[in-house]
C-alpha cells in the first residue's frame, strides 16, 4: 500500500471514530434529558457510565491522530483535518461532562413536582442534541457553510437560559423554600449554555479545516 492510500485509510478510520464518539455523547445527553423529564434516577446513573466510554474514545482517537501525524507526514488539507480532530474530541469530551451535570440535576430533582423552568432546560438540551448531530455531519461532509449555520443555533440556547434565569429568580422570590432547587436549575442551565459554546468551537474547527482560516463564530 502506498503512502497516500495508507493515509486515506487512517483518516477514514479516524472519521468513523469521531462519528462513534459524537453518537455516544448525543446518546448520553438524550438519556439525561429523558431522566429529567421522567424523574428516572437510574437512567441518570447510566450517563456517568457513558461518560467513561467517551473519555476512553477521546484518548483512543487522539493517540491514533498523533500516530498519523508522526508516521504519515500529512500536509495542507489533511494536516488541518487532523488538527481539527483534536479540537473536536476535546470539545466532545467537555460536552459529555455537561451531560453528566444535567443527569445529576435530573437525579436530584427526581420525585419533585416539575418546575416550569425545567421545560427550558429541556429545550436547551434538545437544541444541543441537534447541534452535535449536525456538526458531525458537517465535519464528515466537509461543509463550512453548514458549520456556520449550526453555530448560529447557539443563540437559541442563550435566549432560553436568559428566560430561565428570570423565571428561577422569580420563583426564589415567591417561594423561598425552593431557592436551592431554583439555583440548581440556573447552575445546570450554565452547563447547557457552555455545551452550545463547545459545539460552536467544533464548527469553528470545521471552517478552519475546509477553508484554512480561523473564523470566530457568534463572536
Amino acid at each position: 500500500m502506498n503512502t497516500r492510500m495508507a493515509l486515506l485509510e487512517e483518516m477514514n478510520r479516524l472519521r468513523h471514530d469521531i462519528l462513534a464518539m459524537a453518537a455516544r455523547v448525543e446518546e448520553d445527553l438524550g438519556k439525561a434529558l429523558t431522566a429529567l423529564r421522567s424523574g428516572d434516577a437510574e437512567l441518570a446513573k447510566e450517563v456517568k457510565a457513558g461518560d467513561e466510554v467517551v473519555n476512553a474514545l477521546q484518548i483512543k482517537i487522539e493517540d491514533e491522530a498523533a500516530t498519523v501525524i508522526a508516521t504519515q507526514q500529512p500536509v495542507a488539507r489533511d494536516l488541518r483535518e487532523l488538527v481539527t480532530i483534536f479540537k473536536i474530541t476535546g470539545n466532545l469530551e467537555r460536552i459529555g461532562d455537561h451531560a453528566v451535570h444535567l443527569a445529576k440535576t435530573a437525579a436530584r430533582l427526581a420525585g419533585d413536582p416539575p418546575f416550569r423552568s425545567m421545560e427550558r432546560l429541556e429545550r436547551m438540551a434538545e437544541i444541543g442534541q441537534r447541534m452535535i448531530r449536525e456538526a458531525v455531519s458537517a465535519f464528515l461532509a466537509q461543509d463550512a457553510d453548514a458549520a456556520r449555520k449550526i453555530a448560529a443555533l447557539d443563540g437559541a440556547i442563550d435566549e432560553e437560559r436568559k428566560a430561565l434565569i428570570e423565571e428561577a429568580l422569580g420563583l426564589m422570590k415567591e417561594k423561598p423554600g425552593l431557592v436551592k432547587k431554583a439555583y440548581r436549575l440556573i447552575k445546570t442551565s450554565g452547563h447547557l449554555e457552555r455545551l452550545g459554546d463547545h459545539v460552536t468551537n467544533i464548527c469553528e474547527g470545521i471552517v478552519y479545516m475546509v477553508e484554512g482560516r480561523h473564523e470566530e463564530l457568534n463572536g
